[in-house]
């Protein structure tokens, strides 16, 4: 029914029954009361109507949706009523200086009762019709794991909301003061979260929402796995206060994932500090369309910098995180795309000539192991020339920070890739010493969740099209950390550098290849032999096990929440520069194996230098 209908009815409605409930109450009290005249009633009629109708359209009494009315329409209604009696009563008693209060007690009644109930038999035709349409989807039964608030308000939603396509029919919840409890709408609590696996096969679930926002990744991942079956899907409701402040609605479920399952929770970084190095600087950040240097720009632009650069080798990745960002429509940050390759000498010292960044962060890189084994001498030139270019071109300017993105992988490298990155952590090392104007620090951590080089991306690929899910060894494991997570903890080592460090992000527990495939294949609603699992061997380079830092290298106090400082060895930029050299020249065989060397004689001096010291 549209508004314009919807008024004149309830207008209607109401006028029919303020105009004859005063008869309605004269008529109960009649045996007892016969002294007031017709005419004196139908002129309190008459007053009765019209204020009625000034305090309906007072407090809105036609213009709300009485389908999901509440105690706030109650009240609403028994203001009105109420008022328009009072200023009944005292009219008709100047009038006719009379007494009516029993009658008006009795006509208050017969409003509250009349229109009330008609605003309710609104909104019970409104359940039942729902309830009706929610019984007939019984296909989609739902569990809801939280009886608190964000529980009700969802069962709610479910009930009146046909198009959310799910019935719920238990809830389940930790608190034992709950048990029996109904939540909303007849559904009660009927168990723990020991009891999910019950509840799904008494009812025959089909969905399992988790409908505590807050809880943590710990809990999430133990009902996550308690929920986990065959033909079930476990999905979260949005935050609370993001449904209350409307900027969620109830129904925005998300399927539970898993970086959900795989991420930690967030660590308390010291705003402060950051935005005291930050706010009102020229920031500088390569590699900037990646997703390490994207996610630092959305990260960084939080502490207000005066400006942000932009720069990339591929103008197609730089334009796409330029559109993000200006569509934020954030006046007070300049953001400025460079198109230019770390490799560039010249390019790169223009960059710094024509802007002066204050703050780099240098997370341009060739980073898939695999592919550096074939093409180790474009490893070099980029992940180590680059490097070196980009930090004396801060040196030379006087940047006052300059933070190198490293890698767990730069650790005992046995491939390309991770040795380059070592050689990088040295050339950061070596010229810290020299720029006494400039901070210099390298930040290592392991594999994110999500990048363009993670395994997830590749599984949920392989699974869409129907398997198998390949991994390379039964028994390779990887740290995994989420993109803003690590992005967050490098802007913090950052912060809190002094020149030097090689800073290691804590990566919390390994998580072993297989089983990451196996939770995607589950979560993706298949069962194991129906994708299948091949492994296909290790690739080129790769390593069983990663480290962040070798044994003698950890640091075993935390600099901040998450963030260690390593104790690595250090060698001279004339030794780096002379084996840059040499490694450019030489054929592409043999420069790998060179390379690999010159790391792992590296390893060994630290070795031989520590057993010198202890003895």
């Amino acid at each position: 029914m549209g508004a314009k209908k919807r008024y004149f009815l309830f207008l209607s409605v109401d006028s029919l029954i303020v105009t004859f409930s005063v008869f309605l109450s004269y008529y109960i009290l009649m045996p007892y009361f016969t002294a007031f005249p017709l005419g004196v009633l139908a002129v309190t009629s008459v007053i009765l109507l019209v204020s009625h109708h000034v305090f309906a359209h007072m407090f809105n009494l036609y213009h709300r949706a009485w389908k999901f009315a509440s105690v706030r329409e109650l009240v609403a209604v028994t203001k009105a009523v109420t008022l328009a009696l009072c200023v009944s009563f005292l009219l008709t008693h100047l009038i006719y200086d009379m007494s009516f209060v029993r009658l008006m007690l009795i006509t208050w009644m017969m409003h509250l009762i009349f229109i009330g109930g008609s605003r309710l038999s609104w909104k019970l035709a409104a359940y039942h019709l729902n309830d009706k349409r929610s019984r007939q989807s019984k296909e989609n039964k739902a569990l809801i794991f939280g009886g608190g608030r964000g529980g009700a308000l969802l069962i709610k939603q479910m009930l009146e909301n046909e198009s959310m396509g799910m019935y719920p029919v238990a809830v389940a919840d930790d608190d034992p003061t709950k048990m029996n409890m109904e939540i909303a709408g007849g559904v009660k609590v009927e168990g723990t979260r020991e009891d999910i696996e019950r509840l799904v096969r008494k009812y025959g679930i089909k969905k399992v929402i988790i409908a505590i926002p807050s809880l943590n990744k710990f809990e999430l991942k133990q009902i996550h796995a308690l929920a986990n079956m065959q033909g079930v899907d476990v999905l979260t409701m949005p935050n609370i206060e993001d449904v209350m402040s409307g900027r969620l609605e109830v129904n925005t479920l998300k399927k539970v994932e898993v970086e959900d399952l795989l991420g930690r929770e967030p660590v308390e970084l010291d705003f402060d500090g950051i935005e005291a190095q930050i706010s009102g600087r020229t920031i500088l950040i390569t590699g900037a369309g990646g997703s390490i240097g994207s996610e630092i720009v959305r990260q960084i632009a939080v502490f207000k910098p005066k400006k942000i650069l932009l720069l990339g080798h591929g103008e197609n990745s730089i334009y796409s995180i330029l559109e993000e960002v200006l569509e934020r429509k954030d006046n007070t940050i300049g953001y400025v795309p460079v198109i230019a390759d770390v490799q560039d000498r010249k390019r790169i010292f223009e960059v710094f000539d024509k802007y002066r960044p204050d703050i780099v962060f240098h997370a341009a890189a060739h980073k898939h192991v695999p592919m550096m084994e074939y093409n180790a001498r474009e490893a070099i030139k980029n992940n180590v020339v680059g490097t070196k270019n980009t930090a004396e071109a801060a040196c030379h300017f006087k940047t006052k920070k300059f933070v190198m993105i490293s890698t767990d992988k730069a650790v005992n490298p046995p491939n390309v890739m991770g040795a380059t990155k070592r050689m990088a952590e040295m050339i950061i090392q070596a010229l810290d010493k020299n720029c006494t104007e400039t901070t210099l620090v390298a930040v290592r951590f392991g594999n994110v969740l999500g990048s363009r080089g993670s395994v997830i991306p590749k599984f949920r690929k392989q699974i869409q099209a129907g398997g198998p899910v390949t991994v390379t060894d039964p028994r390779m494991t990887r740290y995994f950390m989420t993109i803003p997570e690590a992005s967050r903890l490098v802007i913090q080592a950052g912060a809190i550098a002094e020149g030097g460090e090689v800073f290691v992000l804590d990566m919390g527990e390994p998580v072993k290849i297989v089983d990451l495939a196996k939770n995607m294949i589950r979560l993706c609603g298949f069962k194991e032999e129906d994708i299948g699992i091949e492994f296909v061997g290790i690739r080129p380079g790769e390593k069983l096990y990663e480290e962040l830092l070798k044994a003698e290298e950890i640091h075993p106090e935390q600099v901040y929440k998450k963030i260690y400082r390593g104790r690595v060895t250090e060698s001279s930029l004339s030794l780096i520069e002379s084996k840059i050299r040499s490694f450019l020249s030489i054929d592409e065989t043999e420069l790998k194996e060179k390379l690999l060397s010159f790391v792992g004689q590296e390893n060994m001096k630290q070795e031989d230098l520590e057993q010198e010291h202890a003895s």
